[in-house]
């Protein structure tokens, strides 16, 4: 069970990997991208601050020289309302200006002559790129942000300040296009990879699924089984390899212990015979009351003994797949009116019920009274005064429904019931000769004969239901009369 509950867990794996792959690569992503917009915007900004620079230099050198058509020729911008030129004198007013750059001060920049100053404007509403400095409100076209540049300089009708703005534009496009760019890109990136890596994950994982779907299948009765190796020599591989050289070991380890099992049983026999045999004289000679019960005692446990011993060899046989059952006609109804005598001269004070049906089958009539045999002895150990053996046919499938009023079995314990030496009430089973085998028997029977056995609750006690392929349903083990 707990192999098959790995199989919804893989599309799982795959899933967490797509996921953690995508989210590395958006983080990936953002990173590069704010590298990428702090490299890109410290360009832009350096390249406005050069060409603000040269076009200073050259309003100060027509206004040290005096040439008017210099400094025409200077405040007059390569492209209207990027680049703004202002000329403001020492009582800052603004004497010349390019067309489009206002009759206000752009900034309030005043530096001395020979100290260069600069700051960032943009239109109102916006912060500025440096809140320590002033802040000057420019409205020029389509334009918002501006790089402003001031110097002062010194001519023979006194002192200027050149102020010169130029447009951002370039920075904040490139800005709109990278972030665009990120919120655009980063989710389809993130998603392409996290696909591919759940498909190629999905691929390195399949040989594991098959692994778990043949693991799924061994049980105490294949262990011969083994995992397929992937061809691709890698982790997977080995782990298979590995896996495989356990479930030898365990094989190995599993075909000593019923090896030990079966001889120690048979072993078993003969001494258990000659106990049995001497119990049986002593029971019927002339003993004082004390010799007898102790007879009787040594009678009674070397039954049960034989019995247990039996019970070993056959599971031995089970386990080792050497127990096939014979395929001949098999009359379930005899088996179960034989059952019902049984159970009416063992336990005259239990009422017996149930309708019987004449159903037949292809089987092995001894296993399958042993079968019947088990449960009806589950039955009268915990039956209050009510037991049900009941036989029918229907669906393709004969059913014998044997049924007790008995203490209820809880839901944790109905599978647990069938496993071997399990007893619910131990005390009791041992003292009615109980050896918590009866019912695993009975079980791996009905599976050899392509049945059934499961429980289940009553209102007022268990039932046992054993259900056997008929020829309805194509098997081919099984025929009804």
């Amino acid at each position: 069970m707990r192999l098959r509950a790995l199989l919804p867990r893989l599309p799982g794996i795959r899933l967490r990997s797509a996921l953690a792959a995508g989210a590395v690569v958006a983080v990936a992503a953002v990173a590069a991208g704010a590298v990428l917009l702090v490299t890109v915007r410290g360009i832009l900004l350096d390249n406005a601050t050069g060409t603000a620079s040269g076009r200073v230099d050259q309003v100060v050198a027509a206004l040290r020289a005096g040439s008017g058509p210099a400094l025409s020729a200077a405040l007059t911008p390569g492209e209207p309302g990027r680049t703004m030129v202002q000329v403001v004198d020492g009582a800052g007013r603004v004497v010349a200006a390019s067309p489009g750059a206002g009759s206000r001060p752009m900034s309030g920049l005043r530096p001395p002559p020979g100290k260069p100053g600069r700051e960032t404007a943009r239109l109102p509403g916006r912060e500025a790129a440096r809140p320590a400095e002033e802040t000057t409100r420019l409205r020029s076209g389509r334009h918002s942000s501006f790089r402003v540049l001031a110097a002062g300089v010194e001519t023979r009708d006194g002192r200027y300040t050149v102020l010169v703005a130029q447009s951002l534009e370039t920075l904040e496009e490139a800005t709109r296009a990278i972030v665009a760019a990120l919120l655009l890109g980063m989710p389809v990136l993130a998603v392409v990879v996290g696909v591919a890596t759940f498909v190629f994950v999905g691929r390195t994982l399949r040989p594991v699924e098959a692994m778990t779907r043949r693991a799924a299948t061994i049980t105490a009765t294949n262990l011969d089984a083994r995992l397929p190796v992937p061809d691709s020599g890698d982790e997977i591989a080995a782990l298979a390899a590995t896996m495989n050289t356990m479930l030898d070991r365990i094989e190995a380890a599993s075909a000593v212990q019923r090896r030990f099992v079966a001889d120690a049983s048979h072993e078993l026999r003969s001494p258990l015979a000659t106990i049995h045999a001497n119990a049986d004289l002593l029971t019927g000679a002339e003993l004082d009351e004390p010799a007898e019960r102790s007879a009787t005692r040594i009678r009674r446990e070397s039954t049960r003994l034989a019995r247990l011993v039996d019970d070993l060899l056959l599971l031995a046989r089970v386990d080792d797949a050497a127990l096939r059952p014979r395929r001949e006609e098999v009359d379930l109804d005899d088996l179960v009116y034989a059952a019902r005598d049984r159970l009416a001269e063992d336990r005259p004070d239990l009422r017996v019920d149930g309708r019987v049906t004449p159903v037949r089958v292809m089987g092995d009539a001894d296993q399958l009274h042993r079968v019947l045999r088990n449960l009806v002895d589950n039955a009268m150990r915990h039956a209050r005064s009510r037991i049900t053996v009941s036989l029918g046919a229907s669906g393709g499938r004969a059913e014998i429904v044997v049924g007790n009023d008995g203490p209820a079995i809880g839901p944790e314990d109905q599978e647990r019931i069938f496993d071997r030496f399990v007893r619910l009430d131990d005390s009791r089973s041992r003292q009615d000769g109980g050896t918590g085998l009866g019912l695993s028997i009975a079980r791996d029977i009905a599976a050899l004969h392509g049945g059934t056995l499961t429980v289940d609750d009553l209102p007022d006690g268990v039932a046992f239901r054993l259900r056997l392929p008929t020829p309805t349903d194509g098997s081919g083990l099984s025929s009804q009369s």
